[in-house]
């Protein structure tokens, strides 16, 4: 049976996308005198911990940013641990997300993983896919440009909406388009992800290394997030002017 999760922070983001480019692995375990690697095992900490923080702040989907396109040319060592990694993360996390009602979904490229990441990734989705508290999107092997690409070839040339071609991007009907973006590691650039869905998207950047992130982090983010004024265009949010 899925657990509820509340807090006190449900009820203002209780419809929120956030997504997180998780960034400074590396850099973690540079400071540490330790391997790269290291520093990724640590992520998927900080990812757990992430997740847990966001059901309990009401958001309802978090999309984080796990493997690029340009990550295949980093050393293969490296590559093989992230994918090894991955495949641990979705064959032992999937009773907690049972538990926690959180929905697991991947976006991105699949052709080019391992046959076994393929299988482990389409089991996770099935079944988690009841998930209500939450629903977590994971990039991997994941470009924008190639995702806006894909959809624009997909349409045969036909004229397409905004709102049609947005439902092609996401791959999911029913994903909204990004409310806050943040990125860890003092990095302050969107790296390829998520350029549609972001494109009124309130970006917040922090010098926290990934693997250091934690709820005080999310709760920090968050409240810089509900501080600001979004007026998507308009003068104000009710299209006057202030």
């Amino acid at each position: 049976m899925q657990s509820e999760i509340n807090d006190a922070g449900t009820d203002r983001g209780n419809s929120l996308h956030v997504a997180v480019i998780m960034d400074g692995n590396g850099r973690w375990a540079k400071a540490r005198g330790l391997p790269r690697t290291a520093g990724h095992h640590a992520g998927v900490g900080a990812l757990r911990l992430a997740t847990e923080a966001a059901a309990k702040q009401g958001i309802k989907t978090l999309t984080v940013y796990a493997f690029s396109v340009d990550n295949w040319q980093r050393p293969e060592p490296e590559v093989t641990a992230i994918m090894g990694l991955l495949r641990h993360y979705l064959s032992h996390e999937l009773s907690r997300l049972v538990e926690t009602g959180i929905r697991l979904s991947v976006i991105g490229r699949r052709d080019r993983l391992d046959p076994k990441i393929r299988a482990a990734i389409q089991n996770a989705e099935h079944v988690t896919r009841d998930g209500r508290t939450l629903h977590l999107r994971v990039a991997i092997d994941y470009s924008a440009r190639d995702a806006i690409l894909a959809a624009i070839n997909a349409s045969n040339g036909q004229h397409i909406s905004r709102g049609c071609l947005s439902k092609m991007i996401a791959a999911d009907c029913a994903t909204p388009d990004v409310d806050l973006l943040i990125r860890t590691s003092g990095e302050q650039r969107l790296s390829d992800f998520l350029l549609w869905e972001c494109a009124y998207a309130e970006l917040y950047f922090t010098e926290t290394l990934w693997p250091d992130f934690d709820a005080d982090d999310l709760a920090n983010a968050l409240d810089a997030y509900y501080r600001r004024n979004r007026r998507f265009g308009s003068l104000s949010p009710s299209g006057k002017a202030a």
